[in-house]
């Protein structure tokens, strides 16, 4: 059976079916030919990580092989679509842990081999980046290039996004993730797994004035972050409270201080990285972290006041989900860029490889 001929500037004829298994979130979501939600699925494992403080990557892959198969079935079911309807099949192919990423793209060349679709190796990073120009989202459909501020568990990057599968990247984190840094600081304060969004909730009634944390690498040339200090800041703070005794009020003056500093110090980089950006004025805010709201305020006013603009998708679709990969995918069969079904997952792939 021969693969289908996709050619740059080709329609996309039918709805794309978007799977995601790269860590700890089983989705799915069926596109139509205009990139509007046709049915959209998703199953988070959070219950099935928390007992051991982070995800486990067996675990994850297990539970990716017992969801997937009837999660996409059923969002074929609501889509209202047949398989042989498909205009493509696109999956996460990297970065994220392997086992997951066997699973999807495994679901996904199985479906485009035996119903003859094209299928799209998509990078779970470029589907971030992409996810601002899906349909509907913003009154004006945003256009390259624009400044993509990546900022969740794994990953903590600026990048100046120029086209589809264009990316240059501008500078990242040198130690810690800021979303990992969420975590280990949720973890210091006594909060459940992920820490994340737990550290947002107390830092709602904390006083972010009270513990003077410091700003790594604030006014520093360039676009790089760093967190692992700021983590270690909190750490000593907490460590000067006996056992037990931290306050549910230190506590949360502790989580409102650290958010606030991260905060400062995202605006801060992007800033700079906006001066390096060849004239660009728009940033795009995607991953995790995107999703919190603090950390959104900061950013929209520090982009204010120099005449720039912020749009950041909303917070379920920071967090990963089906839709972003199976609008990359639409975005990269416009351009004739399918993939081959023996394109390899990889747990490492970064953007600039494109």
């Amino acid at each position: 059976m021969t693969k289908p001929k996709i050619e740059p500037g080709d329609e996309v004829s039918g709805p794309i079916l978007g799977i995601e298994t790269s860590c700890d979130e089983t989705a799915a979501a069926v596109l139509d030919a205009n990139g509007l939600v046709l049915a959209e699925a998703l199953l988070s494992q959070v219950g099935d990580h928390a007992p051991y403080g982070g995800v486990v990557p067996e675990i994850a892959a297990r539970a990716h092989l017992a969801h997937l198969p009837s999660l996409v079935s059923g969002v074929m079911r609501q889509a209202g679509v047949a398989y042989a309807e498909l205009a493509g099949v696109a999956a996460t192919a990297g970065p994220g842990l392997i086992g997951g990423l066997i699973v999807g793209t495994g679901l996904a060349k199985g479906i485009a081999l035996a119903h003859n679709l094209p299928y799209v190796a998509v990078n779970h990073l470029e589907a971030h980046a992409l996810t601002a120009r899906l349909p509907g989202l913003s009154a004006e459909p945003v256009q390259f290039p624009y400044l993509l501020l990546l900022v969740s568990g794994g990953h903590c990057q600026c990048v100046l996004v120029q086209a589809v599968a264009r990316y240059r990247s501008l500078g990242g984190t040198l130690d810690d993730a800021v979303g990992e840094a969420f975590d280990k600081v949720g973890k210091l304060l006594g909060l459940p797994w992920p820490g994340g969004p737990a550290l947002e909730r107390l830092a709602a009634s904390g006083n972010p004035e009270r513990y003077p944390f410091p700003r790594p690498l604030l006014g520093r040339p360039g676009c790089n972050f760093s967190f692992s200090g700021l983590k270690t800041a909190v750490a000593q703070e907490v460590a000067r409270h006996p056992p037990g005794s931290l306050s549910a009020r230190a506590a949360a003056d502790m989580a409102a201080s650290f958010q606030r500093a991260v905060a400062e110090v995202l605006a801060d980089r992007v800033a700079h990285a906006i001066e390096m950006a060849e004239g660009v004025r728009l940033v795009v805010a995607a991953g995790g972290v995107a999703a919190n709201a603090a950390i959104r305020h900061e950013l929209f006013a520090a982009l204010h006041v120099r005449g720039l603009k912020l749009f950041a998708p909303p917070p379920r679709l920071c967090t990963d989900n089906a839709l972003m990969v199976a609008w990359a995918g639409h975005e990269r069969l416009r351009l004739g860029l399918s993939s081959a079904l023996d394109f390899e997952p990889r747990p490492r792939w970064p953007l600039t490889s494109l």
